[in-house]
């Protein structure tokens, strides 16, 4: 059996996940990272993306990450994110309704209201989201 790694995801919201693990990848701001049991401890801020893990009994698992920290340590990972979703969660008609808000927003030529950094955020969060909620396992 492989060694066993707890994994805890909150948000300011909610705790999101808290269950054993067998490896934990994770969109780290540098890069995908990856811990399994032992890993050296260090800390890193992540990026909008997909968090995905295998359980206790090995079953491949995947939440959506918006932003935040995560913390590794020899026998536990502890992600502190600004948003963060199961898969199962993802509302998928509200990530398109987003998506096109986002666009729309994007394609206003120098309008004055308009703040193109957070648009262009608010894009991929939801283009991120939907890849994550369309995706077949």
């Amino acid at each position: 059996m492989a060694e066993i790694v707890k994994l805890e995801v909150v948000t300011p919201e909610k705790y999101v996940v808290s269950e054993d693990t067998q490896i934990i990848m994770a969109p780290g701001s540098l890069g995908e990272f990856g811990v399994l049991r032992g890993h050296t401890p260090f800390l890193t801020s992540l990026k909008i993306g997909r968090l995905h893990y295998k359980d206790a009994g090995g079953k491949e698992r995947e939440l959506f990450v918006s932003g935040g920290f995560a913390e590794a340590l020899p026998d536990r990972v502890t992600v502190l994110a600004e948003a963060a979703e199961r898969r199962s969660e993802i509302d998928i008609d509200r990530a398109k309704a987003a998506l096109e808000r986002a666009q729309k927003r994007l394609e206003q030529e120098k309008a004055e209201n308009v703040n193109y950094e957070r648009a262009r955020a608010a894009m991929y969060r939801a283009l991120e989201r939907i890849k994550l909620a369309e995706a077949s396992v």
